[in-house]
C-alpha cells in the first residue's frame, strides 16, 4: 500500500499490483438465528451475519502494528487489515473520490497560521474500546515513537522520507487533550501537509502501550528518545508474534469499528464489532472474516460454487464473466488510485546518455500502443497512464495534458524522430547512432558513433498479462529498430537492483530499463506531488532521474496552496517522461452477490469498509 503511496510495500510504497486482482474480497452470510431485520429499498436488511473477505494469493496480513515498516508496508496489512482497528487521524476516500473524509477522521480539520508554518488540530471525542478517551496524548506517542524508530533505522516505518514528517516538525505542543498544535520548518501548502503529512499520524493508545515489555507497567517512556526507540522495539516485536495477535492483550485496545476474535500464522483473520467505536457507522455484521487462499485458481472454484459473496477474478479468466452472474454475481471492476511506468537507468555509464536525450523517451513512448493493449491485453480491464497523476477516478487534480495522450502510438513519427537526431533506423534490426555529437541533427552527449539502441529489459515474473505486454512493447519498439532483450524475475530480485547506481552500489548488468510489474498508489500520500517520484533525491526515484526545473516544480506543490502548482508540475512530467508511462490494471475484478449491499463504490484507495456492509433478503 508507498507504499504505501506507492511500490511494494515501504520504500517503494506500492501494491505489486497483479494483472487481474489486488485484494478480493468473498462474503458469506451464516445462519442468522435470531438475527434482526429492518426494510431497506433493496429487500429486508439482515441484522448479523457473518462475512467472509478473500485475501490475494501471498498477499495475507503478516503485521498488526500500524507503524509498519517498509518491509510491511503494504494495502493487505495497513488499508485491508491494520486500519480496521487503529483509525489514521485523517481519513481519506470518499464515496470513491479520493478526498478527505471528515465524517470518518478522528480530528476536525486542520487549521493552518502564521502563513502555513503553525498547524492545530482538534480531535473529535472518540474512545478506545476500553473506554479511555483518545487524546491528544496518544498522537504524542505516536509522533515521539515514529522519531525515534526513524533515527535510529529510517526504514522502520515505510512511509517516512526524509525531511519530511517528521522532521519537519520543529516543535508540538498539546494544550488540552483534544488538542495538537505542530510548528513546522517552512510554510506548507494546506493540500500537501494535510494529505501527505497529517495523513501519516495513527493516535495509538499510550495508556495501555507506553511500556518496554509484557511484564512492565505503562509509564511515559515514550518521552525519552531512548524510552521511545525501547517501545518501538517492544512494539514491532510482539507484531512479529502472528500466533498471538488475537490473545496479546495489546491489540485488543482498538478504536477502530471491528476488533480480533481470531488470527491463524497463515493470515486468517476473524473480527467482531467493536462495541464501544465512536464512529458514524456501527458494523451491522456479527462477524468479519478475512480469508486466505493458496492460488488464484483456488480462489476461482470456490467463487464458481457460488459460497462466496464477495470475490475476484484474473482478467483472463473474464471468461466466466457470463456463469458467475448467471450465479447472481454482479460485476464490478475496482479502479485504484494509481499510475503504472517503468524507470530507465539514467546512471547506467552507457544506457544512461541515451536515456538523457528526451527525442529518445518521447520516440519510445510513441512505440507504445496503451488503447490497444487495454482492449487485448487487458480484456479492457485496464486505464491508460499519461502522466503522473492518474487519469481515474476522475479529479480535481487532473489536467488536460496528464489526462489527454500526448505521445500516441505512432511508428512513423518515432523512426523520423530518430533519423532527425542522427541515428541510422533499422526496423527490424538494430538501430546505430551514425552522426556523434551535440548538435542539431546528432544523437547527444555522451552517445558514441555506433551506440546500439539495445537494452535490457527485466520485468516481474508470474503475470501472463505482463508477459503479453512486453513481448507487444519487445515487437512494437524492433518497428524502429530498439532492440529489447527481455527477461523476467522475481519482484523482490528486481526492486533490490533498480537503484541509482553509484561507485560504492554499482549497477547490475541487467539493470538498463526494469518493471517490477506494478503500479503506483497514492497513499497514504495523498496528494500526487512528484516529491517521493521524481525529485532528484526522492526516495524512490529509481532511474535516478534528474532535473532542475521538475525539482523547482515539485518543491511548489509542497509550499503552495493554490492546486496551480500542482497542475504545473504534472504538464511539465507529462511532457518529459521521466519514466515510461503504461497502462493501469484494474486493481481487482470484483464479483459481488446482488444480496451484498453497503459495498459500492469501491475505494480507489484500496480500503475496505465492512461496517457498512449488510445482507438482504
Amino acid at each position: 500500500m508507498n507504499g504505501r503511496s506507492g511500490l511494494a510495500s515501504g520504500g517503494l510504497r506500492h501494491w505489486a499490483v497483479r494483472a487481474g486482482a489486488l485484494a478480493a474480497a468473498a462474503l458469506v452470510l451464516a445462519a442468522c438465528g435470531s438475527a434482526t431485520t429492518t426494510t431497506s429499498a433493496t429487500g429486508q436488511k439482515v441484522k448479523g451475519g457473518v462475512a467472509t473477505f478473500a485475501e490475494s494469493p501471498g498477499a495475507a496480513p503478516n503485521y498488526i502494528f500500524p507503524m509498519a515498516n517498509s518491509q510491511t508496508f503494504s494495502v493487505a496489512n495497513l488499508s485491508q487489515f491494520s486500519e480496521l482497528m487503529y483509525r489514521p487521524l485523517y481519513w481519506f476516500g470518499e464515496n470513491g473520490k479520493v478526498t478527505l473524509n471528515e465524517s470518518l477522521s478522528l480530528a476536525y480539520p486542520p487549521v493552518y497560521s502564521d502563513g502555513g508554518k503553525t498547524v492545530t488540530i482538534k480531535l473529535k471525542n472518540y474512545q478506545w474500546s476500553d473506554g479511555t478517551p483518545v487524546t491528544s496524548r496518544d498522537v504524542e506517542f505516536w509522533i515521539n515513537v515514529l522519531k525515534a524508530a526513524v533515527g535510529n533505522n529510517p526504514s522502520d516505518y515505510g512511509g517516512y522520507v526524509p525531511g519530511l514528517f517528521p522532521d519537519n516538525v520543529v516543535s508540538a505542543s498539546y494544550p488540552d487533550s483534544h488538542t495538537i498544535v505542530l510548528h513546522l520548518d517552512k510554510a506548507y501548502s494546506s493540500y500537501y501537509f494535510t494529505y501527505n503529512q497529517l495523513s501519516e499520524i495513527t493516535p495509538i493508545p499510550q495508556h495501555a502501550w507506553d511500556k518496554t515489555s509484557d511484564s512492565q507497567a505503562v509509564g511515559d517512556y515514550d518521552m525519552t528518545s531512548s524510552g521511545a526507540l525501547a517501545v518501538y522495539n517492544y512494539l514491532n516485536n510482539a507484531s512479529t508474534q502472528l500466533g498471538t495477535y488475537a490473545t496479546n492483550p495489546l491489540w485488543q485496545v482498538v478504536d477502530g469499528p471491528w476488533k480480533l476474535k481470531s488470527f491463524t500464522t497463515d493470515g486468517d483473520a476473524v473480527f467482531v464489532p467493536n462495541p464501544n467505536y465512536s464512529g458514524p457507522v456501527k458494523p451491522t455484521l456479527s462477524e468479519f472474516e478475512e480469508k486466505p487462499f493458496t492460488s488464484e485458481a483456488a480462489e476461482l472454484n470456490v467463487l464458481r460454487s457460488g459460497d462466496l459473496s464477495y470475490g475476484y477474478i484474473d482478467a483472463t479468466q473474464l471468461g466466466q464473466k457470463k456463469y458467475l452472474e448467471s450465479l447472481g454475481y454482479n460485476y464490478e471492476p475496482w479502479i485504484g488510485w494509481q499510475i503504472t511506468y517503468f524507470p530507465e537507468n539514467f546512471t547506467n555509464p552507457t544506457k544512461g546518455p541515451i536515456f538523457d536525450q528526451l527525442y529518445f523517451r518521447q520516440a519510445f513512448q510513441m512505440l507504445i500502443d496503451q488503447p490497444t493493449w487495454i482492449k487485448d491485453i487487458l480484456h479492457g480491464a485496464g486505464y491508460p497512464t499519461y502522466g503522473p497523476v492518474p487519469t481515474l477516478p476522475a479529479s480535481k487534480f487532473t489536467t488536460k495534458d496528464d489526462s489527454s495522450n500526448l505521445y500516441p502510438y505512432n511508428p512513423s513519427k518515432a523512426i523520423a524522430l530518430l533519423k532527425d537526431h542522427g541515428w541510422d533506423v533499422v526496423p527490424n534490426g538494430t538501430t546505430t547512432c551514425a552522426k556523434a555529437g551535440t548538435g542539431p541533427g546528432e544523437c547527444g552527449a555522451g552517445i558514441k558513433a555506433g551506440t546500439p539502441l539495445e537494452f535490457n529489459l527485466v520485468y516481474a515474473s508470474g503475470t501472463p498479462q505482463l508477459t503479453y505486454q512486453y513481448e507487444a512493447l519487445k515487437s512494437n519498439e524492433s518497428k524502429a529498430g530498439i532492440v529489447l532483450n527481455l527477461s523476467t524475475q522475481p519482484f523482490d530480485t528486481i526492486i533490490s537492483v533498480t537503484h541509482p547506481c553509484t561507485s560504492s552500489n554499482p549497477c547490475n548488468p541487467m539493470w538498463d530499463m526494469n518493471s517490477w510489474g506494478g503500479g503506483w498508489i497514492f497513499a497514504p500520500d495523498y496528494y500526487p506531488t512528484g516529491d517521493e517520484l521524481f525529485a532528484s533525491t526522492a526516495p524512490s526515484n529509481y532511474g535516478g532521474y534528474s532535473d532542475p526545473t521538475m525539482d523547482k516544480l515539485i518543491q511548489q506543490t509542497e509550499t503552495s496552496s493554490s492546486l496551480s502548482a500542482l497542475y504545473a508540475y504534472e504538464n511539465y512530467a507529462a511532457k518529459q517522461l521521466p519514466v515510461i508511462w503504461m497502462p493501469v490494471n484494474d486493481a481487482q475484478l470484483s464479483f459481488i452477490k446482488k444480496n451484498l449491499q453497503g459495498v459500492l463504490p469501491q475505494d480507489p484507495l484500496l480500503q475496505i469498509y465492512p461496517e457498512n456492509w449488510y445482507f438482504t433478503k
